[in-house]
């Protein structure tokens, strides 16, 4: 980037997030589109789902992974090998969660 733009950019106080930041926004952008699912399927049903917990769950967990390996590339915090073994021990309890949430979704749908 040229010099003359980052010093326009100082002048205004313009400061870009930290990536450990966008990535906490996009697990809140997740959040956001599944509590608008949510409520938007109760309008139109009239019935809320329930059984969801660990459903909601795996966003927040591979969220969590993602973040400890942005903020260990980004910041040198936690280690290399701890912000691994906590991303792989994360994505492991998502993949676990996932077919329990799955079947507490479908349970809402049997007969």
């Amino acid at each position: 980037m040229p010099e003359d733009k980052r010093k326009t950019e100082q002048e205004r106080g313009y400061t870009p997030a930290s990536p450990v930041k966008r990535t906490l926004a996009w697990i809140g952008l997740v959040y956001m589109v599944i509590l608008l699912a949510l409520t938007t399927y109760f309008y139109f049903t009239g019935a809320g789902l329930g059984n969801l917990g660990p459903l909601l769950a795996v966003p927040g967990l591979i969220g969590l992974g993602i973040v400890s390996l942005v903020s260990w590339k980004t910041t040198g915090k936690l280690g290399r090998l701890p912000a691994i073994a906590l991303a792989a021990v994360c994505w492991l309890l998502a993949a676990a969660t996932l077919p329990i949430g799955i079947a507490g979704l479908m349970s809402n749908f049997g007969g």
